[in-house]
């Protein structure tokens, strides 16, 4: 009899795709980086999409987002949907713009050379806002405000690969005016902090680092000033962050840094972002990815969950900071209260397309890298590509990565959709709808779907209905859910040798685990404080340039499978 029922339970599998119920209901949402929005395109060529520099702020039960060149702002009450806002009453075409809340009106600035003029709403879901001061006593470039506990404003700006980060006390019933002279806060030290050396593997120790997108938090009395570095065109670009006793410092460098880091992975970079705190008190960092191919400033925005360890030392969790995370609904402690445990399961799976540009092949798509993408030879509807998992798996989420190959579209338009269906299968043949987005309305191009229910398959296709101009381009179809087998197992040992000659710099090697998929490298200045990760897909020897010279470290190394995670490898110390 149970090789009957055996039998019968394989068939069953095997005749189409079977879709059902999670073992536990799905009782809470998921998002995905890059955040899933209507990034627009810039407004001078080459035709590519942008938004950067990201302020996030609470106001009247919703959250409102406002990113560099994007023609407006978004708001969301759930941080999963954002709708957009279009305004041309505030300068939409200008960086890193900020707001703050004061006296229940939302006040917004932005970067200027020229005159720094302050808008306010008490309403901006209407669109409407008033100039609040015309011009501020100076200039200021990458602002934020920080209001203390005993209502004093400060401000704080600086973008330079000379100069500063900077700040000053505000009388904002006095139109903003500076208490005081400016104070300089911080400059790079980048013979100290590897972090700030530019490249994207902080290589290029003759170039002078950008250091900008300060923000200021305040947590049991200690003040953490955040910074940016090295440039945004990096995969090392990162937040960095001091400490002070008051809001104008002396500020002296936080042991954890960069405290937001996130130099690899399908979405690379963390950098000039900002904080804030969520409905039930959770702190987030959103931040900028880099993407960087089309032009230096093509990026996105990424959002992490970040915490305040019980010493004070404030901290993003990137580990796997691309992959779905759950949305909290009550106050969180950690990663395993974000985690959903669904693992990537398209990573350097085999690809059949419909057609391809002979230099965009088909497996960009499963690589794992934003920054490479496959262009079907048109935009045709009826292109497609197809993933072959090369098994079944327990699919929960998928993400489209869309990437605009020959387009010629600037500015904010309407009319501009991705529609396309996505269908899956178990042998390739027999094929069931999952999400038909055919007639689609909203202009997000990294699309997050997490399935109403589980979906049991090999096989996944996408194909494409309408692209706004140019062909049908992925940089990334991803996957997300559970295998039949197992995790890998632990990663036994790991060597790690210091260089000498340049402290900034670590040398890691490790024997390579049967079945992994990829490895973490979690490190940090405490065995119990591993904040920082560097994922590793394939290899297992590696070079970090993003030591603090001053500092020792430790390191382990966890492997990953589309089963699960490995218990984490035993730590070794370098002085």
């Amino acid at each position: 009899m149970k090789p009957f029922l055996l039998a019968l339970i394989l068939f069953m599998v095997l005749v189409g795709c079977q879709t059902s119920t999670q073992s536990e209901p799905a009782i809470f949402q998921t998002i995905c980086n890059p955040v899933n929005i209507s990034y627009r395109f810039c407004s001078d060529e080459p035709s590519r999409r942008e938004a950067a520099d990201p302020t996030v702020v609470w106001f009247r039960d919703r959250y409102y987002l406002f990113a560099s060149k994007s023609g407006g702002y978004w708001h969301s009450t759930d941080l999963v949907q954002w709708t957009f806002i279009e305004t041309n009453q505030i300068p939409i075409e200008e960086y890193a713009p900020t707001a703050i809340v004061l006296d229940d009106t939302l006040f917004f600035l932005a970067s200027s050379n020229d005159l720094s003029t302050i808008y306010k709403s008490a309403n901006p879901l209407s669109g409407e806002w008033s100039v609040a001061v015309a011009e501020l006593q100076q200039p200021v470039w990458d602002p934020a405000f920080f209001l203390d506990d005993d209502g004093r404003l400060y401000l704080y700006w600086g973008c330079s690969d000379v100069n500063p980060i900077y700040g000053v006390e505000v009388d904002y019933h006095n139109n903003f005016a500076f208490i005081g002279e400016p104070v300089e806060l911080m400059h790079a030290r980048t013979e100290i902090y590897g972090w700030e050396v530019p490249g994207d593997y902080n290589t290029l120790i003759n170039q002078a680092p950008w250091i900008e997108g300060a923000w200021v938090t305040r947590h049991n009395g200690v003040y953490y000033l955040q910074y940016s570095g090295p440039g945004t065109e990096y995969k090392s670009y990162a937040d960095g962050v001091y400490q002070a006793e008051s809001p104008l410092g002396p500020f002296t460098i936080q042991t954890h840094n960069p405290f937001a880091w996130k130099p690899e992975g399908f979405a690379a970079g963390a950098g000039h972002g900002s904080s804030f705190l969520d409905a039930y008190n959770n702190l987030w960092q959103i931040g900028t990815i880099t993407i960087s191919q089309k032009q230096i400033f093509e990026r996105r925005l990424g959002i992490y969950p970040a915490f305040y360890d019980e010493e004070g030392t404030m901290h993003a969790v990137t580990r796997f900071g691309d992959w779905p995370m759950i949305v909290p609904t009550k106050k969180i402690d950690g990663f395993e209260d974000v985690f959903p445990g669904w693992m990537l399961l398209s990573y350097g799976k085999e690809v059949q397309v419909s057609s391809s540009v002979d230099s965009l092949p088909a497996s960009y798509i499963t690589d794992e890298d934003i920054r490479t993408y496959w262009a079907a030879a048109s935009g045709n509807a009826g292109e497609f590509a197809i993933i072959d998992l090369g098994a079944l798996h327990d699919v929960y989420a998928l993400q489209l990565n869309f990437a605009e190959h020959e387009t010629n579209i600037f500015g904010r338009q309407p009319g501009l959709y991705h529609r396309y269906t996505v269908a899956s299968s178990t042998d390739g043949k027999n094929w069931t709808l999952l999400i038909d987005k055919s007639a689609n309305m909203v202009d997000n191009t990294h699309d997050y779907i997490q399935l109403p229910t589980m979906v049991t398959c090999r096989f996944v296709k996408v194909k494409n209905v309408e692209v706004p101009d140019g062909h049908f381009a992925l940089s990334g179809f991803r996957v997300f859910g559970k295998g039949y087998g197992v995790a890998p197992e632990t990663v036994a040992s790991v060597d790690a040798v210091r260089n000498q000659n340049d402290r900034r710099s670590v040398s890691l090697s490790w024997a390579k685990v049967p079945g992994a998929t990829g490895y973490n490298v979690r490190f940090g200045v405490d065995e119990s404080r591993l904040y920082h990760n560097y994922q590793v897909l394939d290899d297992t020897t590696i070079t970090i340039n993003a030591l603090n010279t001053t500092q020792k470290y430790c390191f382990a190394v966890e492997a990953f499978n589309e089963n699960g995670i490995a218990a984490l490898g035993s730590v070794v110390w370098v002085e």
